[in-house]
C-alpha cells in the first residue's frame, strides 16, 4: 500500500511516520523551490505540483506514483469536495469523509440548518443582508471555510461594509469562494470542539473534547483536552450532539463539531471535516493514534472501540508555535532558522531546520508543542520547563508570549475564555536589560579580543547602540577582558561560549543562552538584538511623519487612494496579505497621498516605505 500525502509542514510528516508504522510507502507533493523541504525529503518519493490547492495535479501524481490513497492533512485540499470526489473517479482512496458530508459541512448555511434538524442549539444568522435585523454584537463569516479566514467581528454596523469586503476577499483567496454569513456574536464564551468518527459500518463515536477558547485573530493558540469547564454530565450532552449531527449527515472518518459554551449552554459553531491541527492532546488523553484509525476506517475497516470502550486519562496542553509578533498585533514574520531545539519532555510536531527560510506564502505555524501530564496543574508545569528550554532562533516568534500565556493566573485556573487576550492578558515584551545588552557587547566583541572598532587600552569605557523589537536603545560600559561594567555598578562575565550557546554570569547568577548571529544581528535568548553603533542616525519613526512603511514581507492585495488624495487618520489605505492573512494599512494621520509607491500584486519586503502623507496646512 502507498499514500500520497497532499500536504506539507509538520502535518505532512506526522500523517508519514503513522503510514510508516502501518506499512505504507510514503509519496509527497512539492510546491516549486520546496524540493528539499523536510517533508519531500522525508518522503520515498516526492513529485513536484504547481500549488498544493492543484487537485488535478496532485492526483496525476499519485498516479504516476502508483499511490492507492490520498491523505490530505489539513488545509489545502482536506475539505474539497470536489477533490475528494475527484479522487474516487480517479480510483483513489481519499483519507476522508464523503464528498457529500464535506459539501454540506462545508457550507455554513446549510451546516447550520443541517445542525438545527439534528436538534442541535444554534446561534441567530443569515446572510449578510440579515445582519441589521440581527443586530450587533455580531460575526462576519466566510461561508466555505473556516481557520480564522475570511472572519470579521462587528461592533458597530458602520464597520460593516468594510469587514464584509475584507472577509469577502480572505475567503475568496483562502476557499476559492468569497460569499458570506453573519450571525450572532458571543463576546465571553469557550470555544469547545468535540471530535468524532464514523466508519462505513454505520458506527460513530465521540472521544471527548478539546477547549480552544485561546485564540487571536479568530485562530487558535492554545488547546488542551479535557476542557476545565466541562464536567461528565456536560461532555456527555455535547458529546451526543455532535454524534447525532455527525450520524445525520452520514459522516465517515475524522471530523470535529465545535460549539461555543457560555453559562452551560452550547450553540453549534462548524464542523470542520479533517483531521485538526490539535488532535494530538485528544491522543494524549486517550492513547489513541487518530491517524491510524483514519487510515484504517478509509480502508472500510469498522471503528477499533465501541464508544463505552473510550476513556479519557490525564491532561494534554498543545501551543501553536508562530513565525508572528504579538507586540505588533501578531503580523506575520519572516527569517531563517538559525537554531531550533525544542524543550525536553514535549512532544513537537513540526518540520523545522537550521537554515530553513520562513517565506510569507505559507501558514504562519511553525510547530505544535504538547506536555501531558495526570492532572491539568501537571501538564501545565511540564509545558512551563519544556518551554523555557525551548529555543527557536533566527526570526522573531510568539515563544515569549506563550510562556507568559500559561503562567497567567486567569489560564492557570483554567478560567480562560475567547476574550482572554482582550480582557485578561496584558503582553509583556522582552526588556532589553542593560545586563544583557552588555552581554552582547561581550558576544559581538569576540572577547577576550575585542573588535568592532572599540578602544584596546585599559578599562575603555564604550557605548554601544543595538536596534531591538522596542526601539533603539544604548548601553554605556567598561570593557575589561571578559567582563562587563555598567554604569551602576553591576557586572557582568562572559565564562564560556561555543557555536550555539554563551554561559555568563550577571550579577553574581550563572545563566545559560542560545545564541546566533546574522551578519550585525545578533539573536540572544528571546532578543533581536542588531548593532546600529555606526549606522547614520535613524530618521523619525514612521507614523508621525506621515510614512507608512509595510508592517511585513508580503503582497499587496488592494490600493484604495490615488496619488493626490485627501485622506483622514485611520482611513484604510491599502491591504497586504501575508500568510493566508489580509492586513489593512491605515492613514496615520489626516492629509494630503503625497507619494504612493505600491501596485496591486507587487511584493514588499518588511519595513518598506509604501506611502507617504502630507499633513495640510490649516
Amino acid at each position: 500500500m502507498r499514500v500520497l500525502v497532499a500536504n506539507r509542514g509538520e502535518i505532512a510528516l506526522r500523517v508519514m511516520r503513522t503510514a510508516r508504522a502501518l506499512g505504507y510507502g510514503c509519496v509527497a507533493v512539492h510546491a516549486p523551490g520546496e524540493g528539499e523541504a523536510p517533508h519531500a525529503r522525508a518522503a520515498d518519493l516526492a513529485v513536484a505540483v504547481p500549488s498544493y490547492l492543484d487537485g488535478a495535479a496532485v492526483i496525476a501524481a499519485a498516479r504516476a506514483t502508483g499511490a492507492e490513497m490520498v491523505h490530505p492533512g489539513y488545509g489545502f485540499l482536506s475539505e474539497n469536495a470536489g477533490f475528494a470526489r475527484a479522487c474516487a473517479e480517479a480510483g483513489l482512496i481519499f483519507v476522508g469523509p464523503p464528498p457529500e458530508a464535506i459539501a454540506l459541512m462545508g457550507d455554513k448555511g446549510r451546516a447550520k440548518a443541517a445542525a438545527a434538524a439534528a436538534g442541535v442549539p444554534v446561534l441567530p444568522g443569515g446572510g449578510p443582508e440579515a445582519a441589521e435585523a440581527i443586530g450587533v454584537p455580531l460575526m462576519v463569516k466566510a461561508a466555505m471555510g473556516g481557520g480564522g479566514k475570511g472572519m470579521r467581528l462587528v461592533t458597530d454596523l458602520a464597520d460593516l461594509p468594510e469587514a464584509l469586503d475584507r472577509a469577502a476577499s480572505e475567503a475568496l483567496k483562502a476557499f476559492g469562494d468569497g460569499s458570506l454569513i453573519v450571525e450572532k456574536a458571543l463576546l465571553n464564551p469557550r470555544h469547545i470542539e468535540v471530535q468524532v468518527f464514523g466508519d462505513r459500518h454505520g458506527n460513530v463515536v465521540h472521544l471527548g473534547e478539546r477547549d480552544c477558547s485561546i485564540q487571536r485573530r479568530h485562530q487558535k493558540v492554545v488547546e488542551e483536552a479535557p476542557s476545565p469547564a466541562v464536567d461528565p454530565a456536560l461532555r456527555a450532552r455535547m458529546g451526543a450532539a455532535a454524534v447525532a449531527l455527525a450520524r445525520a449527515c452520514g459522516y465517515v472518518g475524522a471530523g470535529t463539531v465545535e460549539f461555543l459554551l457560555e453559562d452551560g449552554a452550547f450553540w453549534f459553531l462548524e464542523m470542520n471535516t479533517r483531521l485538526q491541527v490539535e488532535h494530538p492532546v485528544t491522543e494524549a488523553i486517550t492513547g489513541l493514534d487518530l491517524v491510524e484509525w483514519q487510515f484504517r476506517v478509509a480502508r472500510g475497516e469498522p471503528l477499533p472501540l465501541a464508544q463505552e470502550e473510550i476513556t479519557l486519562s490525564g491532561h494534554a496542553i498543545e501551543l501553536r508555535l508562530y513565525a508572528e509578533d504579538p507586540a505588533n498585533g501578531f503580523l506575520p514574520q519572516t527569517g531563517r532558522v538559525l537554531a531550533w531545539r525544542p524543550g525536553a519532555g514535549l512532544r513537537s510536531d513540526d518540520a523545522l531546520a537550521p537554515g530553513q527560510a520562513i517565506g510569507a506564502g505559507f501558514d504562519p505555524m511553525l510547530a505544535k508543542l504538547i506536555a501531558r501530564g495526570e492532572t491539568r496543574e501537571a501538564a501545565r508545569q511540564a509545558l512551563a520547563e519544556g518551554l523555557a528550554r525551548t529555543e527557536l532562533l533566527g526570526l522573531r516568534t510568539n515563544l515569549p508570549f506563550l510562556r507568559q500565556v500559561i503562567e497567567h493566573p486567569v489560564f492557570a485556573a483554567g478560567e480562560a475564555t475567547t476574550a482572554f487576550l482582550t480582557r485578561d492578558f496584558t503582553l509583556a515584551p522582552p526588556e532589553a536589560d542593560p545586563a544583557l545588552l552588555a552581554l552582547a557587547v561581550l558576544v559581538l566583541a569576540g572577547a577576550p579580543a575585542p573588535r568592532f572598532g572599540f578602544s584596546t587600552g585599559p578599562s575603555p569605557r564604550l557605548t554601544r547602540r543595538f536596534d531591538t523589537a522596542s526601539g533603539p536603545v544604548a548601553v554605556s560600559l567598561l570593557l575589561e577582558g571578559t567582563t562587563a561594567t555598567l554604569e551602576d555598578g553591576r557586572r557582568i562575565t562572559l565564562e564560556s561560549r561555543n557555536d550555539s550557546h554563551v554561559r555568563a554570569r550577571i550579577d553574581g547568577i550563572a545563566r545559560d543562552l542560545p545564541h546566533a548571529r546574522e551578519g550585525a544581528t545578533l539573536h540572544l535568548g528571546d532578543l533581536i538584538l542588531t548593532d546600529i553603533t555606526l549606522a547614520p542616525a535613524a530618521a523619525k519613526d514612521e507614523g508621525a511623519d506621515g510614512r507608512i512603511l509595510a508592517p511585513m514581507a508580503g503582497s499587496v492585495v488592494q490600493v484604495l487612494v490615488a496619488e493626490g488624495a485627501r485622506v483622514e487618520k485611520g482611513q484604510t489605505l491599502a491591504v497586504l496579505e501575508a500568510m493566508k492573512m489580509e492586513h489593512p494599512l491605515r492613514a496615520p494621520i489626516a492629509g494630503r497621498v503625497t507619494a504612493l509607491m505600491l501596485t496591486p500584486g507587487a511584493q514588499v519586503r518588511a519595513r518598506q516605505t509604501l506611502i507617504e502623507i502630507t499633513p495640510e496646512e490649516s
